[in-house]
């Protein structure tokens, strides 16, 4: 094994040590701010902070594909995809996406990473999950206009996962 070679297969566990730190931190963060500013004000700030990185991520998911729009749902369906494998590692989650009607897209994640640290930080109470921001930033830097985006089921209530409905507005509105 050469020393490059010895390096890749070291890298990605300690890549993965490395984002459970951050996130550790980002738990914790939450946590501090939540406590002397109030759940009010950690909720808004980190809604606002995920906005902006996920439509970075839409933006350079956008420029892979040539910055053209998508020619289809499947192919948007796609590209929400790899906006996920950006943002998060497969290994700290389980999200899958369908194409439910003609202009519906459905993301379930049955395991989610951030519940997961903000339970761990102690900070899951007055936590509200701001995914649907995540997947408004994705939509913004990748194009598209949403006429909806909400969530249908949070692990963070206790249901079984995450479901969140993103139907594309149609053209011109």
């Amino acid at each position: 094994m050469t020393a490059i070679e010895e390096i890749d297969t070291t890298t990605r566990a300690e890549m993965m040590d490395v984002y459970r730190s951050w996130w550790l931190h980002d738990a914790r963060w939450y946590q501090g701010v939540a406590k002397r500013f109030g759940h009010a004000a950690a909720n808004e700030v980190n809604a606002e902070a995920l906005r902006y990185v996920a439509t970075g991520i839409g933006r350079k998911v956008r420029r892979h594909f040539g910055g053209k729009p998508a020619r289809d749902m499947e192919e948007l369906r796609q590209r929400y995809e790899m906006c996920a494998d950006k943002t998060f590692p497969r290994e700290l989650r389980d999200i899958q996406s369908a194409i439910v009607d003609e202009d519906l897209v459905e993301i379930v994640i049955r395991q989610n990473f951030a519940v997961t640290m903000v339970r761990m930080a102690g900070s899951l109470e007055g936590y509200e999950c701001p995914c649907t921001e995540v997947h408004a930033g994705w939509s913004d830097g990748l194009g598209v206009v949403l006429a909806e985006n909400c969530s249908t089921g949070c692990l963070r209530h206790g249901d079984a996962a995450c479901r969140f409905l993103m139907r594309v507005a149609p053209e011109g509105d």
